[in-house]
């Protein structure tokens, strides 16, 4: 284990660990074992995350603890275990299809509360170790193709009876006859395994937005006296003195809505904190970054009340002050940022403008790690109307939709996530090139969608070979500089 704690803590540390990892991998990279520590390889590294561990549990049915083993990956903070399996998606050609493939399989299958983030990027793992045609490896596949299986011209030196049949390696005979061939990617339960998981994330997705009560516009009262409070703060909010001053109003916000919990948005309601300047903003959401809050309530809270409608009503480059603090509460609460700021401003009801999608561009490259973009692109393209669930305030779900409005700056925006190197599953892939055959003629003369397309077609040519006498066709109908460049990119397919 001390092997690789170098590389735990880069996974620990680093936002965007890949290119470290990696780097590490390779300088490390040791084929021979010590007496002292295990070889650091690929598939030394499987064999760590895969370990059986032992943890003690909560058995809520008999309120006593048990004892139960489980992947050593299992025992990590859900994030770590996202970043791993994502440095696993990006380094895939270097590893075993089929060990990343039984990896991602026993995640995903191995019981109890999973993360939705860990979920998605075990997908993603799937998605990356899968064939060309995108079917998943069979179990068809001879023992002779394995990725570990001596070459041919070594088979007759296998069947000998040395100790070390080539002295170079650090392998005896006896030690490779008695391993057992590699669990195969897919079995006969495996269609009803992956049912089965991403029934369980829809489920999860609904549970983690009904911790928050979203009120539909229903007629709520409050006590007078809580009202009035609501009503002070609302003044003394809106009359910037100092930050320290603004500070401490934050703190009696936080608890006026604490001691009515239930009715905390009818609080933020009378309260309006998303009528402040921009400065008492940034102050506000600054203090409540430093309070230990849960993971999605309260940091959805106010994220909805405070920065949604400014930004839901945006016309010029937002501010720089007001920007700052919001990605600085985003890195710390990246949950709360996809369901009250993310989801419902991508879901504008007129559509996403050039500053609105300036803001998005930076919370998802700076916040979110890349593997969680693609599962939030994937929510938001394919993804029911269930999974599009939002949070914010009644008196702002006028501004809302729940289905995406294509806008030329939407386009920009997933341009830019493509620039980001985010790999888009093959679903969303396929939805967009649905959506840019329907869109086609009313963007003909557009170069913003010219160069979406271009970018489309750059990134994402392996997925788009089934599409490429559509997307020719498509592409026909606009008239840009870029339209030759791509028809002669499609033309390579």
């Amino acid at each position: 284990m001390e092997s690789w704690v170098a590389l735990l803590d880069i996974f620990l540390n680093n936002p965007t660990p890949e290119t470290e990892a990696s780097l590490w991998l390779q300088q490390s990279f040791s084929a021979t074992s010590s007496s002292s520590s295990i070889p650091i390889t690929t598939s030394s590294f499987i064999g760590l995350l895969t370990k059986p561990c032992n943890v003690t549990v909560d058995d809520s049915s008999s309120s006593s603890l048990t004892t139960k083993t489980v992947m050593l990956i299992r025992t990590l903070p859900d994030f770590v275990q996202s970043r791993i399996l994502s440095f696993l998606v990006f380094e895939n050609k270097r590893f075993c299809a089929r060990d990343l493939c039984g990896l991602a399989r026993d995640v995903l299958g191995g019981g109890g509360e999973v993360d939705f983030w860990v979920k998605r990027a075990a997908y993603n793992l799937l998605d990356a170790v899968s064939e060309s045609n995108h079917e998943r490896i069979s179990e068809k596949q001879e023992v002779d193709e394995e990725f570990e299986s001596l070459p041919g011209w070594l088979k007759n030196s296998v069947s000998s009876h040395s100790d070390l049949f080539l002295p170079w390696l650090p392998i005896s005979h006896d030690e490779l006859s008695s391993r057992t061939a590699f669990v195969a990617c897919e079995n006969e339960n495996d269609e009803d395994l992956l049912s089965e998981v991403g029934e369980s994330v829809e489920k999860e997705l609904n549970e983690v937005v009904d911790e928050i009560e979203v009120d539909s516009g229903r007629n709520v009262s409050i006590e007078r006296e809580f009202e009035d409070m609501a009503v002070s703060l609302r003044a003394r909010i809106m009359n910037f003195e100092s930050s320290f001053k603004t500070a401490g109003l934050a703190n009696e916000m936080r608890q006026l809505c604490s001691e009515k919990e239930g009715d905390s948005f009818v609080v933020l309601g009378l309260i309006e904190p998303w009528k402040t300047d921009d400065e008492t903003a940034s102050v506000l959401i600054t203090h409540f970054s430093n309070a230990s809050e849960d993971e999605l309530a309260w940091p959805s809270q106010i994220l909805c009340s405070v920065v949604l409608p400014k930004l839901l009503v945006l016309e010029e480059p937002a501010s720089r002050v007001l920007v700052s603090a919001t990605m600085e509460y985003c890195k710390i609460h990246q949950k709360a940022a996809v369901y009250a700021l993310l989801l419902p401003l991508i879901l504008r009801r007129e559509g996403i403008n050039n500053p609105i999608c300036d803001v998005i561009t930076r919370i998802l490259r700076e916040c979110l790690h890349p593997a969680h973009v693609s599962a939030f692109c994937q929510k938001l393209l394919c993804g029911g109307e269930d999974e599009r669930r939002f949070i914010c305030l009644p008196c702002h779900q006028s501004l809302i939709c729940s289905e995406l409005v294509w806008t030329e700056s939407l386009f920009t925006l997933f341009q830019n996530i493509l620039n980001h190197n985010v790999h888009l599953t093959l679903d969303s892939v396929n939805h967009i090139v649905y959506q840019v055959e329907k869109l086609a003629e009313r963007f003909s003369k557009s170069l913003k969608f010219g160069n979406f397309l271009l970018c489309l077609v750059t990134k994402c040519a392996p997925l788009l070979k089934s599409h490429k006498l559509l997307l020719i066709q498509t592409v026909g109908h606009t008239d840009t500089i870029v339209t030759k460049s791509i028809l002669s990119k499609l033309n390579t397919f």
